[in-house]
């Protein structure tokens, strides 16, 4: 009995020391795990790994930010995009980011001071952008940013994460920050309004030639009707270079992060004589700001169409159903007028007018219809005045 007991004891006895020992692993790892992660860095962003051409180079010489840091403890500049997090030491720690070379952007080192010990910071190096890749990246590519970064002398190593470059022809919608919070970035529609291209002059070239009007003036006519007599010159002449309709809108991008919009460029839609909803507004809006008509890009959910103000006080608009500018069948559009049979042995010029005539009947209706949403600020709902002040923050991206 007595032997028993001892047994039972020493087996306590040894059970109670492996719980000791499997204690003291327990701390050891996890405190070897708490010490690399605050000894470490991450390399981060605030668009799920993205990057989007038209969104760099739109606020490349702007004061604007429209990529708001998720995290209020940042330093640097967030219009970098790509970001570095890591923890502070002592107080005015000295931190050097060292950048590698990719086909976007050069070789880059950037330093930073700490100030608060002991912190977390989001810190925005400087990224060297290739411009000119940027512009001609028409297809999503991966690139590998590989980043090195010392603390205070100390090198915590390098660290290798892949992005996707997105297509120039992709505009930033919106992105959702904390999982929760959308933020509506449809200000970057405004890139694609390049009221600066060359080719525009060939175009108003073509429209003066048509007779219709002797010369632009935009709104220091006071001529009753001068301005929707602008605007129909402009659309004449696109009807004469055979545009058709394309609904290509969507992109590869998959994302719970970010939203995006396939957009043609200026020069796209010329070349291509193709335009869907969001394609004519932004090219038509280009040749109205050419102009110095003051054009709007309206949106509602799954379409856009533009407007343009009549007056220089900007008291009257109208609105324009671009996809009507192409090779479309009224009936779609006007079910009970049955406006297909009234077009046989018209002119071309007869028919341009009398879409450009159905084109407003229909785009107003759609702006009464919706005219509540859309000045609602609500998600999928839009109106974008191209005006002086958008143009202060967000800039044509050319091509």
């Amino acid at each position: 009995m007595r032997k028993i007991k001892i047994n039972i004891r020493e087996r306590r006895r040894e059970i109670l020391w492996g719980i000791v020992v499997l204690a003291f692993v327990l701390i050891g790892i996890s405190v070897f795990k708490f010490s690399s992660f605050r000894s470490g860095f991450e390399i981060t962003d605030e668009l799920g790994g993205n990057i989007f051409p038209s969104a760099i180079l739109s606020v490349a010489t702007t004061d604007a930010q429209v990529v708001q840091p998720v995290d209020s403890m940042y330093i640097g500049n967030p219009k970098s995009c790509i970001a570095v997090k890591v923890r502070s030491r002592s107080a005015y720690s000295r931190v050097r980011i060292d950048v590698a070379e990719t086909p976007f952007f050069s070789h880059s080192v950037s330093e930073f001071v700490l100030e608060k010990p002991r912190t977390d910071y989001t810190i925005y190096p400087d990224i060297i952008w290739n411009y000119e890749a940027l512009k001609n990246n028409t297809q999503a590519e991966p690139v590998s940013v590989a980043v090195t970064v010392e603390i205070n002398g100390d090198g915590l190593g390098q660290r290798v994460r892949t992005f996707s470059v997105r297509s120039i022809n992709e505009c930033l919608l919106g992105y959702v920050s904390n999982g929760t919070k959308f933020h509506d970035t449809g200000i970057f529609f405004a890139a694609y309004v390049n009221e600066e291209n060359p080719s525009i002059d060939k175009v108003l070239r073509e429209a003066l030639n048509t007779r219709i009007v002797n010369r632009f003036l935009g709104y220091q006519s006071r001529t009753p009707g001068a301005v929707d007599k602008q605007v129909y010159a402009l659309w004449n002449v696109l009807q004469k270079r055979n545009f058709r309709y394309s609904s290509i809108s969507n992109t590869s991008l998959s994302s719970n992060v970010v939203y995006s919009q396939r957009v043609r460029t200026f020069d796209d839609a010329l070349e291509s004589s193709q335009i869907n909803c969001v394609d004519g507004s932004v090219l038509f809006a280009s040749l109205l700001r050419a102009i110095n008509i003051d054009p709007i890009l309206v949106r509602t959910p799954g379409h856009m169409f533009v407007g343009y103000y009549t007056d220089n006080s900007h008291k009257e608009m109208n609105f324009l159903e671009t996809t009507m500018i192409g090779d479309v069948d009224l009936d779609d559009f006007f079910p009970d007028e049955q406006l297909d049979s009234t077009m046989v042995g018209k002119s071309q010029n007869q028919m341009s007018l009398l879409t450009f005539e159905k084109s407003k009947q229909y785009a107003n209706k759609k702006y009464k219809e919706n005219e509540k949403g859309i000045h609602s600020g609500k998600l999928n709902y839009m109106f974008l005045e191209i005006s002086k002040d958008v143009r202060r923050q967000i800039q044509p991206i050319g091509k």
